[in-house]
Order: C-alpha cells, then structure tokens, then sequence
C-alpha cells in the first residue's frame, strides 16, 4: 500500500489539513499519516486547534510526502531537514498551497517550476528568486516535485498523484466520493477573469454535464451553444470564466480522460475506445494520449491493468 504523510507546518488551515485525508482516504489504496515538528494541538487559521499525534519519523518509509501549511513563515529545522532527506531518499515530495515556501526553504525548488496561491506567488518569487513562479497554473511538476495552489487546486494536485499512481478509474472514483470534479489539468488558470460568481441563470454546469454525457458525439461550438441558448461568442467567453479552458480545450481533456478510463475498465479494442470517448480513429487516439502521458494506448492499458 502506499504511503502518503502530510507534514503539517502551523500556521496552517485546518481545511489543508483535511484535503490529504479526504481524497487519499476515499482511494483507499494509501496508508494516510499525518505529522509535524511538535507533535500535539497544532493551531489553525480561524479554526480549531488540530490534535497530531505523530512526529517527523512518521516521514520514514513514506513513498510521499506532502508539505501542508506555514502561510510563508520560516518551518522548523528539522522539517527542511526531513524533507531533504526524503527527497534524496527518492520520496515523491509535493505540498498544498502554501507548504510551497517549505519546499522553497529547503532549497528544493531551486531551478525548478513551482507555484502557490496566486496572493502569495509574488511574495514567494521575490523570497526565492531561484525558483520559477508560475502564477497562473492549478499545480506544477517539475523533476518530481509537485506543488500546487490553494484550496481546489491542492485537491486536483491529490487527484493527479492518484491517477498518476492507480490511473484515471480509481481517480475519478475518489474525486465522485469528494464530490468534485474530474481532475483538471495543472496548467488550467487558478482564478477566474471576475472575481464574482455567475449571476442565476448564466452557470454552463448543466451544458457541461451533457456533454460529459455526449462525448461520443461530434460536438461543435454551435451544439454547446445550442444548448447553453447562448451565443457562440457568449459561449466561449463564460466557459473560460468558469474552467479557465476554450470549450474545445475542455472537450478534448475530457475525451481524453474518458479514453483513459476505458482502456482502464474494459477490454474494447483501440477503434472502439477512440469512437467512445469521442477522439473519432485509433491515430488520434494515440495522438492525444501519448501527448498527454507519453504513452501509447497499448502501453497506457498493460501498464494501469496491471496496476490495477
């Protein structure tokens, strides 16, 4: 079973804290730990003190480890130790939100793409000039290092490392059992173009849902729009408020997705598999896979089906 042990860096939020058992536990493939530097009452932001009974050698052993926490204060000593340690060890290491400045004081970002919540991106470029701010991305990985924004984001970072790990079947299992979404792509746009949500009446949620529904389906922009009884125009701009992609963008992850979890879950051959979710030949199948995972369909299927 494998192994994931969240440190925990006060400050903290205690939703953070949260987020790696939620989605890890509801995977139920992983031994869940929970650590910190001193264990007992850790404090949280604007919420109750978290109880962590285990201290950093709960690090050993791990094949993740996650930094939680420290709204960009300097942690502890022995937690940047642990955490290079691990690292050179072979230990997957990532963090939720702002456990990226963690990552970033144990010099393990140094060269490396990372980001963090967008408020505090700024803030982590001009502290570690060392490290490639991305801003703008949900999650980023760089030489096996992941880091990911906050609250939603550090949510879809979970849900990539389990499909990296169990593959896109057992991910989606756990994101229906989270109630969120599908795994969205890292390099979607952390925030919205207004800060508000839309008005009653304006959400393509439900056109979104239809077309998960239709992905077999040549869909054009005309059929979302159809759908959506909106404009092409207003179409395309309401769906990059509310996903950060073009509506295209979004229908070919999707698709993509849905070819993963049948190679997954079934035995169809690759001509099937690609009129199924939508991606139309066995070509573009292998295309859009290989592009997206660097693997070809055959290969994604021995590989996951063995997993498995």
């Amino acid at each position: 079973m494998h192994r994931v042990t969240a440190v925990i860096v006060p400050p903290v939020l205690s939703f953070d804290v949260s987020i790696p058992l939620m989605v890890f536990g509801d995977a139920s493939r992983y031994d869940v730990r929970v650590c910190t530097a001193r264990p007992g009452p850790v404090p949280t932001v604007g919420g109750p003190d978290v109880l962590v009974a285990e201290g950093l050698d709960a690090m050993e052993g791990a094949d993740t480890v996650l930094a939680v926490g420290s709204g960009g204060e300097q942690a502890p000593a022995e937690v940047l130790d642990a955490l290079r340690k691990a690292a050179a060890g072979g230990v997957r290491i990532a963090s939720l939100c702002t456990g990226a400045f963690v990552l970033a004081q144990a010099g393990l970002l140094d060269g490396r793409r990372a980001t963090t919540h967008w408020g505090l991106a700024a803030d982590l470029a001009a502290r570690f000039p060392a490290v490639d701010v991305r801003p703008d991305v949900l999650f980023v990985e760089d030489g096996g290092i992941f880091t990911s924004a906050g609250a939603a984001a550090a949510i879809d970072l979970c849900l990539h490392l389990i499909r990296l790990d169990y593959g896109a079947a057992v991910a989606n299992a756990a994101a229906r059992l989270a109630v969120v979404s599908p795994v969205r792509p890292g390099g979607q746009a952390q925030f919205i173009e207004t800060p508000l949500p839309p008005e009653r009446g304006t959400s393509l949620a439900s056109t979104r849902a239809w077309a998960l529904e239709h992905l077999d389906r040549p869909l054009t922009l005309a059929d979302l729009a159809g759908h959506a009884r909106v404009s092409v125009r207003t179409l395309t701009r309401r769906f990059h408020a509310e996903t950060g992609l073009s509506p295209l963008q979004w229908l070919l992850h999707r698709r993509v997705d849905r070819a993963r979890e049948l190679l997954e879950t079934t035995e169809l051959p690759m001509d099937q598999v690609a009129e199924k979710s939508g991606l139309g030949s066995p070509d573009s199948l292998r295309k859009h896979l290989a592009g997206r995972v660097g693997l070809t369909p055959t290969a994604y299927r021995a590989s996951f089906t063995r997993m498995g």
